[in-house]
């Protein structure tokens, strides 16, 4: 392996000179600077990173938790915090959820373990008090939470997220405007804090309008395609068949769209189908979905450039940071049937 002792051998420079090349670069005049580059370029040298990092008391590394790698959702949210973390060479390190909470245990040796230099959350998975959140503050990395709605215990980090309630709202106005006023709504799970802020949304749109919300119309979906599928059966099922089904995201719409077609039902003609996310598979399905489009890959670019303020000492507040959404209109809504 090269040495730094042999890059400023032929740069003709000192080792501190390529040492703070390499780690302040602008406190380096052009001429040097070139030198060091050419002289970079014909060894090959690799700066170690990672022991540079620990002697500055870093670690290079950001913690992202999320609930399952395979969401499309998440897919552009992590391009976007990859392509920062990049610019700023940090690594990324995925702990994967499965939807399941971590333990009290494993949350504390995450924040304070000191093994990564921030945390992004893609989900409120923190089962630990107020109280113990509160405490030894000083000791932990920098946490932002992504894309989640935030619970009370979470309200004091930081946030970049879409208004979820707004977005829901929309959703669910639209299909009043449409002349829906049977509208069943699939949510994700019990815990998701994201999908109880859209079923807030979409009661809030119904409540609005004067419009009843039938009991056995709000049915959980597991945020699954084989849950929705079994959620929309029942939907299918009830003496009161809604005429548009609201999904808490795409995947489930998906697994509504094709429980539909089973039942031979047409959509929109028999009932209209509206997602969230706008993943990228909601244009090609069939029909193309109507969805509430988020920013996913800018979502995860403010995240990073807000972790990177905070791992640098700067005061980035605790508010959320609200990203607009949009309604996207395609095929799989239509006008209510006539009764």
């Amino acid at each position: 392996m090269v040495s730094i002792k042999e890059v400023a051998r032929i740069a003709n420079v000192s080792i501190a000179t390529v040492s703070r090349y390499i780690n302040n670069p602008e406190q380096v005049r052009e001429a040097t600077r070139n030198k060091v580059q050419i002289a970079i370029a014909e060894t090959g040298y690799a700066p170690n990173t990672l022991a540079r990092n620990f002697r500055r008391g870093k670690s290079g590394i950001i913690f992202v938790v999320l609930p399952s790698v395979g969401d499309p959702f998440f897919e552009g949210v992590m391009r976007g915090i990859h392509q920062v973390a990049e610019e700023q060479h940090y690594s990324i390190f995925i702990r994967e959820t499965q939807f399941n909470t971590l333990t009290a245990d494993e949350y504390s040796n995450m924040i304070f373990s000191k093994q990564a230099d921030g945390i992004i959350l893609l989900a409120s998975v923190c089962p630990i008090t107020p109280t113990n959140l509160s405490n030894d503050n000083k000791n932990r990395q920098p946490i932002i939470i992504s894309c989640e709605s935030v619970t009370p215990e979470l309200s004091h980090f930081p946030s970049v997220r879409i208004d979820n309630i707004s977005a829901a709202m929309e959703a669910t106005s639209y299909l009043i405007n449409q002349n829906h006023s049977d509208i069943g709504f699939i949510y994700g799970t019990h815990t998701s804090t994201l999908t109880q802020d859209r079923e807030r949304g979409y009661q809030r749109a119904m409540h609005s309008a004067k419009l009843p919300i039938a009991e056995g119309w709000v049915v959980e979906g597991g945020l699954t395609l084989d849950g929705a599928r079994k959620a929309t059966r029942k939907l299918l099922n009830h003496h009161q068949r809604p005429t548009a089904i609201f999904c808490a995201n795409d995947e489930m719409a998906m697994g509504c769209l094709h429980e539909i077609k089973s039942a031979k039902l047409s959509i929109p003609e028999d009932i209209s189908v509206i997602g969230f996310d706008d993943i990228r598979y909601a244009e090609i399905l069939d029909p193309p979905l109507t969805t509430i489009a988020q920013p996913s890959e800018e979502i995860g670019e403010r995240t990073m450039h807000r972790l990177i303020k905070a791992i640098e000492g700067r005061d980035i507040g605790a508010e959320a940071e609200i990203v607009p959404h949009k309604l996207v209109v395609r095929r799989s809504t239509g006008p209510a049937p006539k009764k």
